[in-house]
């Protein structure tokens, strides 16, 4: 598959590709903070559950066609990515994964094959989330992420003398953030500023591998990081080269 690589704004580049592929041109060593959010692989698990799902939002996930690899290939894939991750971060570098809470082992698992030191495990909870089977059980309103340093026990962690507890709440998206088009899986900026400025400081180097519509390139423009970002869909990598220029 071609790669398109771009230079956006003075701190932001951009890559049109397979990560697992554009990866590999990225330097050893050169990367400050890896912040992202991955495909968790639950579209087989979803599709067999008594959901309304696709009547509901017929982009979710479940029946997208990139969330529904068999355990194995994912896990080939995710055994890829973090020795990667690990090669491009430097030493002491911060890794920080979004990730279904069903997944979290897996991950752990394979991210300390590759020397990740796993820091905790914590929760994003959504102060909105869509009320869906509600009637029938316990409303989703979580998502995990998984905290790990390279190849050393701590890294950067801003705190400032603060108490910064391993649960971050937030509405979802705002209308702002829709403007140039929306991700079924996107993350608000709040959640992604917040950890950008706990694990990461200005002018330092940020990668995010799956990209999306941008959120971690537009936090970043807006707290002085570098970016640079990854994504496979046309659709998705446009949307995102708007909003960061944007800012938005």
């Amino acid at each position: 598959m071609t790669i398109l690589q771009e230079n956006i704004t003075s701190s932001s580049t951009i890559i049109n590709g397979d990560c697992l592929d554009a990866l590999k041109n990225i330097p050893a060593n050169s990367i400050d903070l890896i912040i992202t959010d991955p495909p968790y692989n639950l579209g087989r698990f979803m599709k067999g559950r008594g959901t309304n799902i696709k009547k509901m939002r017929e982009n979710h996930f479940a029946y997208s066609g990139w969330d529904d690899l068999e355990f194995e290939k994912w896990c080939s894939q995710m055994n890829t990515l973090l020795s990667e991750c690990h090669r491009v971060l430097k030493k002491k570098g911060n890794l920080l994964i979004f990730m279904s809470i069903i997944k979290a082992e897996t991950i752990i698992n394979i991210a300390q094959n590759h020397k990740f030191y796993y820091k905790t495990v914590g929760i994003w909870h959504k102060t909105n989330p869509m009320p869906r089977n509600m009637n029938l059980q316990f409303v989703n309103s979580t998502e995990a992420w998984l905290h790990f340093v390279n190849d050393a026990t701590t890294g950067i962690f801003n705190n400032r003398g603060k108490v910064i507890h391993d649960f971050v709440e937030s509405s979802t998206i705002n209308n702002s953030e829709r403007k140039f088009g929306k991700h079924p899986t996107q993350k608000p900026l709040q959640v992604m500023c917040h950890f950008i400025d706990l694990l990461s400081n200005e002018k330092d180097n940020v990668l995010d591998p799956f990209m999306g519509s941008g959120s971690t390139g537009v936090a970043c423009e807006l707290l002085k990081r570098k970016f640079v970002g990854v994504e496979l869909s046309n659709e998705y990598y446009e949307i995102a080269k708007n909003r960061i220029i944007a800012k938005k």
